[in-house]
Parts: C-alpha cells; structure tokens; sequence
C-alpha cells in the first residue's frame, strides 16, 4: 500500500519534468529585486501559494534552508541576498525536481551577472528527516508543501524546522488554510491533498502547530483567497473557501504567560495623558497605533477602559510591534 506522500512525489515528479504553471494560484507578486532577473521558466515552476521573500528577514547574511525546491524560483531570490558559495541550502525528495532546478540555475546565470549556481547548494533529503546540522540555519523556508502532511507528519517536519534553526532563527512559510470543516472524503483523496488543496487546515490549528514545537513568536504576515472546492468539481455538498497565509515563526524563548501571536491586532490610546502604561512593557502614545500581539490584545482589552480602542485581526502583520 502506497504512502499518501508517494502520490505527492509522484506529482511533482510530472510538474518537474512537464512545467504545470496552473499547478498552484497566488495573488502575492513575484518579488523582482532591482538587477534581479527571473528566468521564465522559474516563474512557470512556481508551485508556491505565497512568498516567502521579505528583506527584513535576510539582512547579515544569513545561512537560509529552502524545503521544497520547485523550479528554483525562491531560492535564487535568497540567493540574492547572500551572494556566497552555499549561503542557500535547497533540500528536496524529488531528483526531478532537483535537477530541473540545477538546469534553471544555468538559465539565471545567463540573465544575472551577479549569480553563480554555487551559491545554492542543492541536497536530496526529506522534509521529515532533513539533511543539516543542528542550529546551523539563520532562515528556514517551505512554500505550500506542509499542507500536504497529515497530522504526525507535520508534526515531525516543523520539530525539524525548529532544530535546524538557530536560536531566535526564522521559520517563513506560505500554506493553504481553511476555516470550514472538510468532509472525510476531501481528506482522504491524495491526490487533492498533493494539490494542496484538502489538507489545509485553521489557522488557529496552523499556529498552534507551531507553537506546540516550541516557537516562541508567530506572525501572520498575509491572508489572501487562494481557491474555491465546488459541488461541480468535487466531493463536496457546499463550496468550500481556501486561503492561502504567510507565516513567520521565531525560535524565541517560549513566554511563561504563553506564545506571542501576531495578527494584525493594533492599540489606539486616545485619553487626556501623553501616554498610556500598562506597567508589563507596553507604552501607547497618544494616538499613535502600537502593534500588539493578541496576548496582549486581550489584557488591555481586560482593563475596560474608554480611552483605548483595540482592532480586529487583519491577519497582516510587518513588525514593529509590542514584544
């Protein structure tokens, strides 16, 4: 009997050797720094949900872990940042894969003086057991590949994540979730599942998963629409709403009150001070909107004060807030 992931591998193995552009769908832009040219063959290979990419990630050149290579796409935007022989590690199960990202990097190096293919190092390995020392990565990246795993074996690729990082490391991912209740058919369909369509789960579930290994800080940096499962095309009795999310989990210290969860909550003090203190490390200047992660969010909220006005989530969150 086939393991649900071999049908995963199996796909992939057809996107690599036959480029798949509507494989997957994102509404996020494909970031093309200045003197970055993305060959056209890497978009056509980009098999993401979002983007992992963001600047404020990759400063001091750090050591970045990419699971999941595709067509190479993110991985030469990472390398961008580092420009150094290995400063990207790029790991995946599938040769095909592999390879087709090893002929696309010749294809970079035609349109990018400043790139060299040996700035990525290529490693055959699996998400579940990766092949890299313990804390040795500043920056760790998987693009709508964790959906597919069934409980467990999420389970295992974040404990990965986690111990691959160094402390304080970033973990960046975009994944596929879904707030309705999915039908055991849905579930059980592998094919959907490696189409990264019916294994997305809440997001609550999907942040949870993360701090119950250990991470610290979540930000949930963007929530976009992603796909729509219809009673035409599918095993399903109503239409079903997939959005796609972009995730950055910090190996902080783990709070003793709890994890730091940031989801586009912010503060407004508005009273007849300079100031609001809330006497834990929190200043709110008068009319000036502070980030705050929803921890925090529910204890000032708890103060019932008039002068103070806390947000909703937007689920878009850039930094620069309370912790």
């Amino acid at each position: 009997m086939e393991n649900y992931l071999d049908a995963t591998n199996d796909l992939y193995k057809q996107a690599a050797l036959t480029p798949d552009v509507g494989l997957c769908c994102t509404t996020t832009p494909i970031w093309k720094f200045p003197g970055l040219e993305i060959p056209i063959i890497m978009q056509e290979m980009n098999y993401g949900c979002g983007s992992t990419i963001s600047a404020q990630d990759l400063i001091n050149n750090p050591k970045v872990l990419y699971v999941g290579v595709g067509g190479g796409m993110e991985l030469l935007q990472f390398a961008y940042f580092s420009r150094k022989k290995g400063g990207v590690i790029g790991v995946d199960v599938v040769d095909e894969m592999l390879e087709a990202s090893r002929k696309n990097f010749i294809e970079a190096e035609k349109q990018n003086e400043w790139f060299k293919s040996e700035f990525v190092e290529l490693k055959k390995g699996d998400a579940l057991n990766l092949p890299i020392e313990n804390e040795s990565i500043d920056v760790a990246a998987q693009n709508c590949l964790f959906n597919i795993f069934k409980a467990e074996d999420l389970k295992k690729a974040l404990e990965e994540m986690y111990r691959v990082l160094k402390p304080h490391g970033r973990l960046v991912m975009s994944d596929p979730t879904c707030e309705q209740e999915m039908n055991e058919t849905l579930r059980n369909d592998d094919h959907l599942r490696a189409l990264c369509l019916s294994g997305s789960i809440p997001i609550a579930d999907y942040i949870k998963a993360l701090t119950d290994v250990g991470f610290g800080t979540i930000e949930i940096r963007g929530r976009r629409p992603y796909r729509i499962l219809d009673t035409e095309n599918y095993p399903t009795d109503e239409l079903i709403y997939i959005e796609s999310i972009e995730v950055c989990a910090i190996k902080d210290p783990m709070p003793a009150d709890g994890p730091c969860v940031f989801t586009g909550k912010a503060a407004i003090y508005f009273g007849k001070e300079d100031y609001f203190d809330d006497k834990k490390g929190h200043i709110l200047m008068k009319n000036q909107p502070l980030a705050i992660c929803d921890k925090t969010a529910a204890a000032i909220a708890s103060l019932n004060r008039k002068d103070i006005f806390i947000s909703e989530s937007t689920y878009h969150y850039n930094g620069g807030g309370c912790c």
